[in-house]
C-alpha cells in the first residue's frame, strides 16, 4: 500500500509536467524526447499504481524499466551531440554499445521458451543506472559555462539513477527487489520532479518556455498556505488534548473554530490576496519589461526631442507618454495650492471639476505618492485605502491616470494622460513600479533643466552685477579727475592754459561716462579695446601729472626708457593709475613712490616697477585677498575688484603682474609687457 501511494504521487507529478511541456509551442529533438522520457515514466507510475487491482508481473516491470531506460538514455546522448538528429547520435559506437543492455533487458524479458534467472535481469540494469550516471558525468563536464543551467536537470537524472543502482545492486545480490527501497521509490522519483521543471527553464537553447498562469500559481499557493496552516493547528490542537486534562475537548473545539475563523478572514481579505499575488509575481515570473532596453529608449527620447526645439515640460510629457503608449497628456505644477499647466500634449486644458477632483487628490498623493488610475478608482474605491473624494466628480474626468511627481519628497506636479485607444498596460504591480521608474526619470529631466534655467539667470544677474561693478569702478576714475579740476579751479581759474586743460579733461570725461552708459546699455563688461601705439614713458608722465596730483606723496619716474608698444592706452593708463593711487594711499605724506621703466632685452619685455615704501602687505594677504574680486580692505570707499581687473587686463595682453612686499617696509609692483 505504501509503494502504490509513492507511485501514485510520483504519477501526478509526472503527469503535471507532460502538462507544462504540452505547452510549450516551439518543437524539437530534446522536447521530443523528454516527452517520450516522461510519459514511459508516467505509464511505468500508473501501472505499478494499478498493482493496487491488478498484479503486475514481473516480466512487466522488467520491460517497462528497460523501455523507460531507453528514452532517458537517448534524450541523455542527444544533450551529450548538441541536440543534433537522433540518427547522429545512435551512429556514435558508444552510445550504441549503451543501448545493448536496456534492449537486452527487454529482449529477455519476453522469451517465456528460455528460464533467465532473475538475477540476471538485476544485474542489466545495475549496468543501466552505471551507464546512466557516467554519461551524466561527462555531460556536466562538458557543460563548461552552461552548468549552472544544467544542474538541476542532471541532479534529478542522477538522483533517480543512483538510487536505482542501490536498489538493483541489492537485487542482484540477493535475487528479490527490497520491499523497503521499492516503496520509496515512488516517493523519490515525485521528490526529484520538480528539478525537471527548473531544468526546463533554465536551459534556453531548448526553446522550451514553460508559461504558468499567475492565477493557478497564486490560487495553488494559497492552497498550499492553508494546507500548512491547518496542519499546524491540528498539532497544536493534538498538544491541546493531549495535556489539557478534563478540559481539554472545549479547549479543542474553541481553538478550532478560532483557527478556521482566522483562516476564513485572511483568505476573504482582497489585501491579503493581492499581496500574495504581488509577492509571487515578483519572485517567480520573469519581468513584464526589460528595464534596461525602457530606460534606453526613454533617454534616447529625451535626447531626440532636445533637437526639436521643444522646451523641457514638453520633451519630458512627449517621452512619458511614449513610455506607456499613450498620446494626449497634461502637465501641471503645484504652486501654493494652486494648479498651474505646464505643457499640453493633444489635450484641453484642465477644466474646473477637474482642478476641484485633482485638488481633493493632493493629499493622498503627497502622502503615498501612488498613482491614481480613474477608471480602477470608479469600480474599485477600496483599492485606495484612505482616498477621500467626491465620486460624482471621476464622471466628468477626462483623463485616465494621475501620476505624481515628487521632488525631495515633496508633490511637485502631476502627469494627467488621457488614453483614447485604449493601448496603455494593465495598471498591476509592476506597471506601476515601471512608471515609477520612468517618472523618476523624466522627472529628474524636469529638475535638471529647471535648475540649468535658474542658473542661467542667475549668471545673467551676476554678469550684470559684475559689469555695474566695473561701471562704478570706471566711474570713480572720473569723479577723481573732476575733483582735481574743481581743486585746482580758485587757483588758476584765471590761467587760459589752467581752462584749456579743463575743458581737455571735460571732453575726456564726457567720453568716459558715454562708454559706461554704452556698457549698462548694452550690458557687456567693457567695450572693444582701441589698440594704438602708446610711448610708456609719455604714458606714465601723463598719469601721474593729470590723475594722482590730488594726494602725497607724488610718483616720480626715476629712470624711465623710451619704448613703444601696440596696445589699449587708456585701460593700461587705468591698470597704472589703480597702483599708484593705491601706493599713495599706502604711504605716508612724507614717503616717497619709485616708478621705473627698463626694456630686458632678455626676455623682449618692457617692465615697469612701481616701488613705494607704505605700510606693506604680508604674503598671506597677497596670496588669498589682493587679487580676489569684491574683496576690499577700504570699507565702501573701495569696490574691491581694481587689483583684479589690473591683473586680469595685463595677463589678457599676454604681460605679468608680480608683487613683493613687506609689512612696514613697502610694496613693489611689477608689470612686465611684451614688446612683440
Amino acid at each position: 500500500m505504501l509503494a502504490e501511494a509513492g507511485y501514485l504521487l510520483s504519477s501526478l507529478g509526472y503527469l503535471f509536467f507532460l502538462f507544462l511541456l504540452l505547452t510549450t509551442k516551439k518543437s524539437g529533438l530534446p522536447r521530443t524526447l523528454i516527452l517520450l522520457s516522461i510519459s514511459a515514466s508516467l505509464i511505468t507510475s500508473v501501472i505499478y499504481l494499478s498493482n493496487l487491482w491488478y498484479p503486475v508481473s514481473f516480466a512487466m516491470v522488467m520491460s517497462l524499466e528497460s523501455f523507460k531506460s531507453i528514452c532517458w538514455l537517448l534524450f541523455i546522448m542527444c544533450c551529450l551531440t548538441g541536440n543534433k538528429t537522433l540518427s547522429h547520435s545512435l551512429k556514435q559506437p558508444l552510445n550504441s554499445a549503451m543501448l545493448a543492455a536496456p534492449v537486452a533487458s527487454l529482449v529477455m524479458a519476453w522469451l517465456p521458451s528460455v528460464s533467465i534467472p532473475a538475477t540476471w535481469q538485476f544485474l542489466l540494469h545495475t549496468i543501466i543506472s552505471l551507464e546512466i550516471l557516467v554519461l551524466l558525468e561527462t555531460f556536466y563536464r562538458q557543460a563548461a559555462q552552461e552548468r549552472w543551467a544544467y544542474k538541476p536537470l542532471i541532479i534529478a537524472l542522477g538522483g533517480a539513477a543512483l538510487f536505482d543502482f542501490v536498489l538493483f545492486s541489492e537485487a542482484s545480490m540477493i535475487n528479490n527487489i527490497d520491499p523497503m527501497l521499492w516503496s520509496a521509490r515512488g516517493f523519490i522519483l515525485f521528490a526529484l520532479t520538480p528539478f525537471f521543471i527548473v531544468a526546463i527553464r533554465r536551459i534556453k537553447q531548448w526553446n522550451m518556455e514553460i508559461f504558468v498562469s499567475r492565477d493557478v500559481v497564486l490560487h495553488s499557493s494559497l492552497l498550499l498556505v492553508a494546507g500548512g496552516y491547518l496542519f499546524l493547528m491540528a498539532l497544536v490542537g493534538y498538544t491541546i488534548k493531549f495535556i489539557g486534562g478534563s478540559w481539554s475537548n472545549v479547549i479543542q473545539i474553541i481553538f478550532i473554530f478560532l483557527s478556521l475563523t482566522l483562516l476564513a478572514a485572511l483568505f476573504l481579505s482582497n489585501q491579503f490576496r493581492t499581496r500574495i499575488k504581488v509577492f509571487i509575481t515578483k519572485h517567480f515570473f520573469a519581468n513584464q519589461y526589460d528595464y534596461r532596453e525602457q530606460w534606453l529608449k526613454l533617454t534616447q527620447q529625451l535626447e531626440d526631442n532636445e533637437t526639436k526645439n521643444n522646451d523641457f515640460y514638453t520633451n519630458a510629457t512627449h517621452a512619458l507618454l511614449n513610455a506607456i503608449n499613450c498620446h494626449s497628456g497634461v502637465l501641471i505644477q503645484f504652486k501654493n495650492q494652486h494648479l498651474e499647466t505646464r505643457c499640453l500634449v493633444e489635450h484641453n486644458d484642465v477644466s474646473e471639476i477637474e482642478t476641484e477632483l485633482i485638488q481633493q487628490l493632493m493629499p493622498f498623493l503627497a502622502q503615498s505618492q501612488w498613482i491614481v488610475d480613474i477608471p480602477q478608482l470608479r469600480s474599485k474605491p477600496f483599492d485606495y485605502e484612505g482616498l477621500k473624494v467626491n465620486h460624482a466628480l471621476l464622471n466628468s474626468c477626462s483623463f485616465d491616470l494621475l501620476i505624481p511627481v515628487i521632488k525631495n519628497d515633496q508633490l511637485w506636479g502631476a502627469f494627467l494622460v488621457r488614453d483614447n485607444e485604449n493601448n496603455r498596460p494593465n495598471l498591476n504591480w509592476e506597471t506601476r513600479d515601471y512608471l515609477k521608474v520612468v517618472t523618476a526619470q523624466v522627472s529628474s529631466y524636469l529638475f535638471q533643466h529647471e535648475a540649468s534655467k535658474e542658473l542661467a539667470e542667475n549668471a545673467q544677474f551676476a554678469a550684470f552685477n559684475r559689469m555695474s561693478a566695473f561701471v562704478l569702478h570706471d566711474l570713480k576714475n572720473v569723479m577723481a579727475q573732476v575733483d582735481l579740476i574743481l581743486c585746482n579751479a580758485e587757483q588758476h581759474k584765471g590761467n587760459p592754459e589752467f581752462i584749456e586743460d579743463t575743458f581737455e579733461t571735460l571732453q575726456y570725461t564726457k567720453v568716459r561716462m558715454e562708454k559706461m552708459l554704452r556698457q549698462l546699455t548694452e550690458k557687456n563688461e567693457s567695450s572693444d579695446e582701441h589698440v594704438s601705439r602708446c610711448n610708456l614713458n609719455e604714458l606714465i608722465k601723463q598719469i601721474i601729472d593729470q590723475r594722482c596730483q590730488t594726494l602725497a606723496p607724488l610718483p616720480i619716474l626715476s629712470s624711465g626708457q623710451d619704448c613703444t608698444l601696440e596696445l589699449d592706452a587708456e585701460k593700461l593708463g587705468n591698470v597704472l593709475f589703480h597702483i599708484l593711487n593705491n601706493a599713495q594711499q599706502a604711504t605716508e605724506d612724507n614717503g616717497k613712490i619709485d616708478v621705473r621703466l627698463r626694456i630686458d632685452s632678455t626676455t623682449d619685455t618692457a617692465i615697469i616697477e612701481i616701488e613705494d615704501n607704505g605700510c606693506g602687505m604680508d604674503s598671506d594677504f597677497i596670496k588669498n585677498r589682493l587679487f580676489k574680486p569684491f574683496d576690499t580692505t577700504k570699507g565702501n570707499a573701495g569696490m574691491g575688484i581694481g587689483a583684479y581687473d589690473a591683473k586680469s587686463h595685463i595677463e589678457k595682453i599676454g604681460g605679468t603682474l608680480e608683487v613683493s612686499s613687506t609689512p612696514g617696509v613697502g610694496t613693489q609692483f611689477s608689470i612686465s609687457l611684451p614688446i612683440r
